[in-house]
């Protein structure tokens, strides 16, 4: 089969490979119909996300048809239409039964590796770095779904791939982040980062009830998006971001900050940025927090800060002491994305959103590489890329 595989920094390739194979009695094997490219992926393009191995098959946003199923798994038959989560989890240790599924205790099959990386290890992932299981991802013809008896997420008739495709991750974490929020029918939530995830928390945060939603990017196609929805907008190439937030709200600053931005924050003008980029480049540094700070400045005091965004190491320069004096509350983390997903398949069954919106380029599997390349700077309009085997 065919499969985008990591060989390097920068260096995303079409490869031939084996086809999967059932290797337990809980697995399916899916033929791909479509799959994405995420922002996340970009974290291993640009070489930010240790634990990657030369050779190793990417992608976790995906979808297709079961063509095999193991002969322990009753939940799907060959022939089922399937969104499948890109996080693997069993659904029977004590975090599953809590629904807090991206940190499934069982799935991570490094997880030695993982509890040295993170103390406890998380839940395996399809498509990225060893520390979450070295799962062969999404981005291939074909993928072998471990624990397939479990969150693979049906697909009724009469929806398109593009409606459903993103049910296995940034719809549930765009909704995850605003949920996180607690949103009151009187608050302002600013959310960083207009990507394909903005995007999703920005409508999420709408459906859920807030007086106002801010949108803050810098890239005139996304924020066009944005403004699309009913939000407000601000380019801060253009203007300051802190000096708006607080004449949107008399001063006193957002209730709700929403990070969608994570580890590659691409604010240049300002110092702690050139500071980050400079620590980043000799390795003393893994991610740029530039949103966070702003966050934990700008955000209203006893406010919540989300944050969806993924970061992968050590974040320096970050004043801890100004969030806890100004009693903010933190949630973060990977998506419990089965925690979402009836509800979310509901909602764009009934037409409260369908979110193939997002989607500006649409390619074959082949044409992958390069459009990693598109999607990373940002060129040709592109906000979401859907590639069909």
């Amino acid at each position: 089969m065919k499969a985008l595989r990591w060989h390097g920094k920068h260096d995303i390739r079409c490869d031939s490979v084996p086809d999967p194979e059932i290797e337990h009695p809980r697995d399916a094997i899916i033929k791909v119909t479509s799959c994405a490219i995420c922002g996340s992926d970009l974290h291993l393009y640009d070489g930010f996300m240790p634990g990657m191995k030369s050779g190793d098959i990417i992608g976790h946003e995906f979808m297709g048809e079961v063509m095999e199923v193991g002969s322990e798994n009753r939940k799907l038959k060959v022939g089922d239409r399937v969104v499948v989560p890109f996080t693997i989890i069993c659904g029977e240790c004590d975090q599953c039964r809590r629904s807090n599924f991206s940190v499934c205790e069982r799935t991570n099959r490094n997880k030695k590796m993982g509890d040295t990386a993170f103390g406890h290890t998380t839940a395996g992932l399809f498509g990225y770095t060893h520390l979450t299981g070295g799962y062969p991802g999404g981005q291939a013809e074909f993928v072998r779904v471990p624990y397939a008896d479990v969150a693979p997420v049906k697909i009724p008739n009469g929806l398109t791939d593009e409606q459903v495709l993103f049910l296995g991750d940034i719809l549930p974490t765009g909704w995850q982040a605003a949920v996180q929020c607690d949103i009151e029918p009187t608050d302002t939530v600013a959310i960083w980062g207009a990507g394909p995830v903005g995007q999703f928390a920005i409508r999420s945060a709408i459906m859920l009830g807030a007086r106002q939603v801010v949108a803050i990017d810098n890239v005139p196609e996304r924020l066009s998006m944005a403004a699309a929805s009913g939000a407000i907008t601000i380019n801060f190439d253009e203007e300051s971001v802190i000096e708006r937030l607080n004449e949107l709200t008399g001063g006193k600053g957002p209730e709700k900050c929403i990070d969608a931005v994570g580890m590659e924050a691409h604010a240049t003008a300002t110092l702690d940025s050139m500071y980050d980029r400079a620590k980043q480049a000799v390795m003393l540094e893994t991610d740029r927090p530039h949103v966070l700070r702003e966050i934990f400045y700008v955000c209203r005091p006893a406010g919540t800060v989300s944050v969806p965004g993924v970061y992968g190491g050590l974040l320096d320069k970050m004043p801890f002491g100004m969030a806890m004096n100004k009693g903010l509350t933190i949630r973060m983390g990977q998506t419990h994305v089965n925690r979402w997903t009836d509800d979310l398949l509901e909602r764009i069954q009934q037409g409260q959103i369908d979110p193939s919106f997002v989607i500006t380029h649409t390619a074959r599997l082949e044409d992958g590489p390069a459009l990693y390349e598109t999607f990373k700077h940002k060129h040709d309009g592109c906000i979401k890329v859907v590639l069909k085997p």
